[in-house]
Parts: C-alpha cells; structure tokens; sequence
C-alpha cells in the first residue's frame, strides 16, 4: 500500500513537524502546538468547506500532536467524513486516526460502523483491507456485533483475494480474542480448515493462526485440521529452500508457518491413523536432522529461524510422549545446546529438557546430562539461566543421583542469588525426604540447609523435619546427637534453635548418657541461646525446659529457678509470661506419675500431606512448575514422581505410607478418603472409553480421555500390592463446571481382588481450572479386568456423564527381580509345567528399535537381564507379582525376529491366570 510521506504533497505537516523538532524547549514546543490547534479548530469551524486534501493534513496533524502526548479533543467527525472518501490516502489517514483516537464507547462508532459496511461490500480489495484493519485495530463488542457474522463469509468465498482473505483471518482471530461469544461457529468452520491448502502460504499463515486459537476451545471442530496440517508441513521441511522463495527467511523454508503448523498439532494428542502418525514422525525426524547440518549462514537471523522451528518441533514431541525414538533424539539435540554461546539458546534448552525429564522414556537420557547441569549451575553468568539448572536438575532427580543433585544444590545454594534461595531451599527439602532411603541423611541435609540459608527455611520445612524424627525410631537418637553438635557453632541460626529445643527436649535422653552431652549440658547449651531469639522461639524453649524437668529430674532445681527468675515471671510478652508461671506451678505441685503423663513423648503424627511442594508452586506460580496446567500441553505426565503417601480403609492405616505427599495441596479439612462404593448413587449407563487404556501397560502418566469440555490425566506410583493414582480433571471450557463428582465401580468378582478408595473431589472446577484426586489401590490377589471411573457434572444446564476405564493392570504390582544367568535358568526348568508356561507369536505394529523395546519391558515392570539369554538379541526380564494373598513369580523371554518382522513371547509364572493375563497385555505393546 502506499505510504504517507511528504511526497503526497502535504507540504503543511511537513512544515509543521519541522517547526516542532526545531524547539528549544518544552514550552516552545507547547507554544507552537497550541497555535497549530488554534489553526485548526477555526478552520474545521469556518463557514468555508473543506476539500479532502486540507481534511487530510490537518487529521494528519492532530494525529501527530497526539502522539507527542497532548489530548486531543476535536477532529473526529472530520476524519470520520475521511472514510466517505475514494481516495486512498484519505480513506488510510481517516482509518489511521479512528484507530488510534476512537474509543470502543464513542458516539461515533455507528457512524464508523456505515463506512465500514460499505468499504467492505465495495469488493475493492484496498478498501475491504483498511475496513478489516480498522476492525481488528479497535476490536470493541459494537464491531463484533457488527460484523462476526460477515468477516467469516469474506474469509471462505470462493472470489476474495488473497490479501483480503489473510486480513479477514487475522481479524476473526481478533474478534475471537476479544468478544469470543459474538463470533458464530457455523459452517464456515469447516471451509476455513480447508484455508490450510491454500496455495498462498500469506494466507495458510494467517488462517493457521486462527484455526489454532478456535482448536483450543473446540478441538472436535477442528479435527480434520490434523491431516491438512501435516500435509503442510511435509511439503516445507522436505522442500528446499528455492521452492518457498518468497517465504524462505535466511535459507529456512516458511519458519513462522511452521512453528504455526507444530504449535496447532499440539492442540491435539497423536494421530491414530496410522500413515499420518508416520507421517508426521518423518517430519519431526527431518527438522531434527536438519538442526545436525551444518548451517547455511552465519547470520544470527538464520540460526534464530532454525532453532525457533526446532524448539517447537521438540515442544510436539514432548506434548505427544508417544515416541521414545524421538525423545531420546529431541533429549540428545537439546543437550548440545547446553553449551552453546548463545545464551538464549541455553536456557531454551534447559526449560525443554525440564519437560523431557518428566517422560518415562527420555528421563534417562536426560540424567546422562547430569554434569553439564552442574556446570552450568557454578559457571553461568546469567542467573535466570542457573534458575533453569536448578529446575532441571530438580526434575531429573531420581534414587539413583539424588544425593549427589542435592549435594550439588547445597553448594550452589551458598553463592546463589538472593531471589532464588528460598526456591532452592524448598526444592532441597522435598528432594531430601522424596528420595531419604536413609533418614540419617535427611537429617543431615537438612540441618545443613538451616546453616546455609536459615533466612530462607520456611515454618514448614523445619516443620516437616520434626515430623519425621518424631515419626521414626530409627533416627531419633541420630537427630538428637547431630542437633547437639549443630548448636554447639558460636552463631546459629534461630531456625535451628527451634529444632534443637524440639528434638532435644522429646529425646534429649536418648544421649544423656555420654557425659559430653549430659542433662546439663544439654539445657546450658539451648539456655545459651535464649536470650537471642525471638519471642516464639522462646516460648517453645520453656516448654523444651519442662520436658527436661520429667526427663531429668536432677535439673530440676536449676530449670525452676530460670522459671522463677523476674525476666520470666514479669516478661513484658503474656505468652512468655503465662508459660513461666504455669510450667513453673506444674513443676512444683504435680507428682512424678502426673508429670510424666502430662509430659509424655509427643506421639506419631498422623500420616498427613506435605505442604513444601504447595508452598513451592505457590512461590512458582501455576505454569512454572512442570505440571499438567499448560493449555497448550495435555496431561503428558510431570516430574513430581510422588512417593506414597496416606491411604485409609474402613478407619484403619494401610502399611502403605510415607510422610511427604509430594502431588497434594493441603487438604482446607480432615485427611479423609471416602469410600466410592457407599451411598454414592450410580450413575446411569454410558459407554465405557477404553480408547488410551493399553496406552498406559508400559507407562504410569499421561492423558486417558478428553473431549472438548474435559481432560484427565493421570500419575501414577506402586510399591508391591499398593498403588496410589493421581487423577487430574482440568475444565477446558470457559464456564464453570457444577456439582461435579466421581465415582469407581467395579464388578462383584473384581471387587474381591482390587480395593479402590477415593478422595473427594472439589465439587465446583471454574473455567480454566483443573483439580486432583486420589485413588489408592491394593491389589488382593490377581485380576484380569480393571475398574471403571464414572465422572459426572453440569456444564450449561446439562448433566454431562463420562465413563473411563481406569488403566489398573496386573503388571502395575511387579517389583523388579534381578537374576543370575545360572538362577534364571534354574527357576526357568522349575516353571517347566504345561499350565504354567504361556506362549504367543505375533506380528510386529510399530518398528522393531531395540531402545524402545528395551524401554517397554523396563515400563512393564519386570528387571532386563542383560546377558543371561546365549542370543544377545533376545530379551529376558524377571519380576514378582505382589498381591495381599500371595506373590507370583515371573520369568519372561521375548525373542525378536527382525527378518519377518516377528516376535516370539514366552511367559513362565507359578500361576497359569497370571501368565496368560500377562502375555495379552505385554503382545499387544510390541
């Protein structure tokens, strides 16, 4: 279009601008701009009529004024009298002002509204696109009254052009944004996908914009969009750089279109037809060996154009989790960039790899990063970067390296920026209890993060520390004496004061019998402390001194005479002072017996959830934590693996417990797990989803169902016959789901083998939103058919039911067996028995890798045994099948036959049941 410069003849503006520029000051300039208002108001007042061309400069000239930063409250009309006009300078600059001076609410937008009616059924392709800018520039309710209905019938016919027809998509996706209710959906909306075969990629661009945006709400609509966008994509990463010439930025074919391409996929999980799944795997594979070539330009646009399309290509592999193949290459890519110069490069690297770590086939590949992460962690300069070393290295942490990550973390932790340590400092403690298989550790570590950065520990983690010694006999005489020595340093923080005054005074005796460490010492050491803490960590000392009094009877003079003194009794603070008083009349009055019961050791706490990690997604804000709260990413598992936690049934405690919830928000109420099949009514009868139940043999997280209202995702965790499922339901819609509840059914011969309690659910989920329940699981004995969860709610006025079939499987309870060669094949000729040997030959589905079958015998949940089998192509595992009844062993040989494309299955267990159960479902992975 043209432009407006001083070659349009408005010598006047340019005058006038130049007149401004050459000010010498502030009030000059104000001076002169009151004089060109003057001129101009009286002009637009005086009896004599305006030709076009003075309406267009003086406009211009407000226009200019205003963006100086003077209001400007006249011109309107005029420039709304430009629009009328059939030039087209005119009509841009009438455009132009009204876009920027006319409010949504001003009286002149019916007038606006006219001239844009007519400018858009002029079919002048000029004057249709400064109509559709002015619409989506301004984008008020009024507009999208006035024209929803009409931009999509520009945007599909068959005869508009090309320029208008990316103006009018651009324009919807504006309306959409803004006034979302005013946009109809009709059948416009299946043409519009049509858009993305499209010869001119100006307007697949802009149509897949929209298309993307309009997925997000109503994904069933837009299906079809899956296979054309494929397609597209196709034709770019394998078309050489000259076939797009008029799209190709720095020798990379149509970035933006790709990038727009992958992210509209990521509205959706993996295709199931079969050629288009392949399909699409060919080109994530040829964006990532492209990222391998060498580049084509030194040119930082070029690098930035590779990468952008890269990164989102990587971001669809990690929304899919389907192709262990391509995480473990999309984890390898990203780790070159580790140490890449770029700085951006890197942190894009680590915030991806923080994703990948959450998949149960790429985790592994991402821990082989480990060193790289540390380095970055002590050598980075930018220190949002070393923030993403930390995630990183939080979400990689499994059993195998957790001491040596928070070992890592604790260093860091004493040069680390002051804006991140009370993060690091929560991660730490989480990480320290997740993975604690000795408690002395956790001890350890946290007395040692106390020490470093006591500012930053929170009440709950000191909190959490007395839980767990309290909790656990085996380590309380450790904590004792390591709290003795910690409080020993001339400078401790108060923080550690607290927990030594809690520790020592409940188990002060387990160590009173060294001399060093005697009842006296012991209160001489906390008293030393006294007078230099705060008013509530005093009071917990008083109450640590009248436990001594029951613990140590010899001290018992001394304490009261702390307790007497006129620092206690007369303190200024009523707590201090009434604590002084009481503990000191309960010390003299009470006998032995009564003060031993009033003072009796603290007993276990219950079983309870952790409040670290809410207090750390708090600090993080929802998005920042890898989570499944994404809208653009499904439910494609997290890196908060939790450890067990509470499980409760018919009132009693299951053995099956664990002090930290990692995965749970503190319950507003009681830890109390309802029973499903109570007075819960039964919902009516629905269609069972079975569609992503095999989906989950080999893997415990993921997305079972969506639709275009709900989400559900899953994590799951078992510990021999116990099993505990986190459900996700995330509201999709933008309306407020009512009375919403769930339930777990199960047929009378499966409830017999498999018990399943549930938490309550929020009963209301707002828009947007997603709430968790939990599900604990105890296997009975072995089962074949699995459980059903029925959802139900009200969404609109209707009473949406769902049922989906809850992947509990029998593999679900194997503990891993590691074997000897000469002890497989012993217990192998022990199963020789007919009825215990179950076989199956079948034809390969998906590619013979042996890194995938490797990884799907590892997420069945038996041990590989490397080496045992004479035929080093042939994979052997082992395992025990917990139940509360009884354990079955189980050998497994799978023997690959690349050539024809085969598999041979062998499965040998004490029980014929188990065997075939287990043969159907390891089959139908492969």
């Amino acid at each position: 279009m043209p432009a407006v410069s001083k070659g349009d003849g408005m010598r006047g503006l340019a005058v006038f601008i130049s007149d401004i520029r050459n000010c010498k000051s502030k009030e000059a300039e104000i001076k002169r701009i009151n004089k060109e208002l003057a001129n101009i108001r009286s002009k637009f007042k005086g009896d004599k009529a305006l030709d076009g061309y003075s309406k267009k400069k003086y406009v211009c000239k407000l226009l200019f004024i205003f963006l100086l930063g003077h209001d400007i409250d006249f011109g309107h009309m005029e420039a709304v009298n430009l629009l009328s006009s059939n030039k087209y300078t005119e009509k841009q600059i009438g455009y132009l002002f009204i876009s920027v001076l006319v409010n949504s609410n001003s009286d002149l937008i019916r007038l606006i509204n006219n001239a844009i009616k007519n400018d858009l059924g002029s079919r002048n392709p000029t004057f249709m696109n400064l109509a559709l800018h002015c619409i989506a520039n301004v984008g008020s309710r009024e507009m999208a009254e006035a024209f929803a209905s009409e931009i999509p019938s520009i945007l599909v016919a068959g005869d508009t052009m090309d320029s208008v027809k990316q103006s009018a998509a651009l324009c919807l996706l504006r309306l959409n944004r803004t006034s979302a209710d005013l946009v109809p959906m009709g059948e416009w909306t299946a043409r519009v996908v049509h858009l993305l075969n499209d010869q001119h990629l100006g307007v697949v661009t802009a149509a897949t914009s929209l298309i993307t945006t309009l997925a997000q709400k109503s994904p069933d609509d837009f299906k079809t969009s899956i296979s054309l966008a494929v397609a597209r994509l196709s034709r770019i990463v394998t078309s050489a750089s000259i076939d797009l010439q008029d799209y190709t930025y720095y020798f990379v074919a149509a970035p933006w279109l790709s990038v727009k391409l992958l992210r509209l996929l990521q509205c959706y999980p993996p295709p199931e037809d079969a050629a288009l799944r392949s399909r699409l795997t060919e080109c994530l594979e040829t964006i990532l060996n492209k990222a391998q070539e060498p580049p084509k330009s030194k040119k930082v646009q070029h690098s930035n154009a590779k990468n952008a399309v890269l990164f989102e290509a990587i971001s669809l592999i990690i929304h899919h989790d389907s192709e262990p193949t391509l995480l473990v290459r999309a984890c390898n890519q990203l780790g070159q960039f580790l140490q890449h110069r770029e700085t951006n490069l890197r942190y894009l690297a680590l915030e991806s790899m923080c994703t990948l770590a959450s998949s149960e086939f790429s985790h592994e590949t991402v821990k082989t990063h480990i060193e790289t992460v540390i380095n970055a962690l002590k050598t980075e300069r930018d220190v949002s970067v070393r923030q993403r070393a930390v995630d990183l290295l939080y979400a990689m942490c499994d059993r195998s390296n957790a001491k040596q990550i928070v070992a890592e973390m604790l260093s860091y932790l004493e040069t680390a920026d002051y804006s991140i340590r009370e993060e690091i400092v929560l991660k730490v403690a989480i990480l320290a209890e997740k993975y604690a298989v000795d408690y002395t550790w956790y001890v350890d570590t946290i007395l040692n993060l106390i020490r470093i950065a006591g500012d930053y520990v929170s009440e709950e983690v000191w909190y959490r520390v007395i839980q767990i010694v309290i909790n656990r006999e085996d380590v309380q005489g450790y904590a004792a004496k390591t709290v003795f020595e910690a409080l020993q340093a001339p400078a401790c923080h108060e923080n550690l004061v607290k927990v030594g005054g809690y520790i020592l005074g409940e188990f002060g005796n387990l160590i009173a019998g060294d001399s060093r460490s005697s009842p006296l010492v012991q209160f001489n050491l906390l008293h030393s402390k006294f007078h230099l803490c705060s008013v509530p960590t005093r009071a917990l000392l008083l109450s640590a001194y009248i436990k001594f009094i029951n613990l140590f009877p010899e001290v018992k003079a001394t304490i009261q005479d702390v307790l007497r003194s006129d620092s206690q009794l007369r303190n200024s603070d009523v707590e201090l002072q009434q604590r002084a008083v009481e503990y000191l009349r309960l010390s003299c009055i009470a006998s032995t017996d009564i003060l031993a019961t009033v003072l009796e050791e603290m007993p276990p706490f219950p079983e309870r959830e952790s409040s670290i990690l809410a207090k750390l997604k708090k600090k993080k804000g929802p998005g920042n934590l890898p989570d499944i709260d994404d809208a653009r990413r499904n439910v494609n598992g997290s890196t908060e693996h939790s450890e067990n936690t509470e499980a409760t049934k018919k009132g009693t405690t299951h053995p099956f417990t664990d002090l930290l919830n990692l995965n749970s928000t503190p319950s507003a109420g009681a830890s109390l797990l309802v029973d499903v099949f109570s007075e819960s009514p039964a919902p009516p009868s629905v269609d069972v989803c079975e569609e992503n139940f095999l989906r989950f043999v080999c893997k415990n997280n993921g997305v079972i169902f969506e639709n275009q209202l709900l989400q559900i995702g899953l994590k799951s965790e078992y510990r021999q016959n116990l099993g505990r499922i986190y459900v996700f339901y995330g509201n999709k819609t933008s309306t407020q789901f009512l009375s919403f509840s769930t339930s777990v059914a199960s047929h009378d011969l499966l409830k017999t083998q498999l018990n399943v309690h549930a938490k309550e659910v929020d009963p209301l989920i707002d828009g947007g939103a997603q709430v968790q329940q939990m599900l604990n699981i105890e296997c009975v004995s072995d089962f074949t058919d699995a459980p059903v969860l029925n959802i139900q709610f009200r969404y609109g006025g209707t009473l949406q039911n769902i049922a989906v079939k809850l992947p509990v499987m029998l593999n679900k309870f194997f503990q891993p067996t590691e074997m000897t060669s000469q002890d497989f094949f012993q217990r192998w000729k022990q199963l020789g028995a007919p009825e215990q040997e179950v076989q199956k030959i079948f034809k390969a589905k998906h590619p013979m890798d042996t890194d995938v079958t490797k990884a799907k015998i590892l997420g069945f949940g038996v041990a590989l045994l490397d080496g045992v089998d004479p035929n080093p192509a042939n994979f052997v595992g082992a395992g025990v099948i917990h139940s509360k009844c009884t354990q079955v062993g189980c050998l497994l040989r799978l023997e690959p036959n690349t050539q024809a494309q085969m598999y041979r299955l062998t499965l040998r267990t004490s029980k014929d049941s188990v065997s075939q159960r287990l043969c159907d479902l390891l089959s139908e992975q492969f």
